[in-house]
């Protein structure tokens, strides 16, 4: 079994409303609605987090695309025919 550790935390009435709405909705408990719900976040967080750094090293490798040219391609969108999008 995993070891488990409480975490306490201080939400406003209507979300923990909402966490007790949604839990009676799946027949599950707050906990795990919580538990859910802060394992999809830090999920979230980490490809954040990668995908950032994955980014940066583009930066240093000098795979970027001026701004002037996403400009372009960006209002290209919104007429008959777009361009194509800019490439690195």
């Amino acid at each position: 079994m995993t070891a488990t550790r409480v975490i306490t935390a201080h939400v406003p009435d209507d979300l923990a409303d909402q966490v007790d709405m949604l839990a009676a909705r799946l027949d599950r408990s707050r906990g795990w609605i919580m538990k859910q719900a802060l394992s999809a976040w830090v999920d979230q967080e980490e490809m954040r987090h990668q995908m950032t750094l994955d980014a940066l090293d583009d930066v240093d490798a000098g795979r970027v695309i001026d701004q002037a040219s996403v400009l372009v391609w960006a209002d290209s969108l919104s007429t008959g025919s777009p361009q194509p999008p800019p490439e690195a």
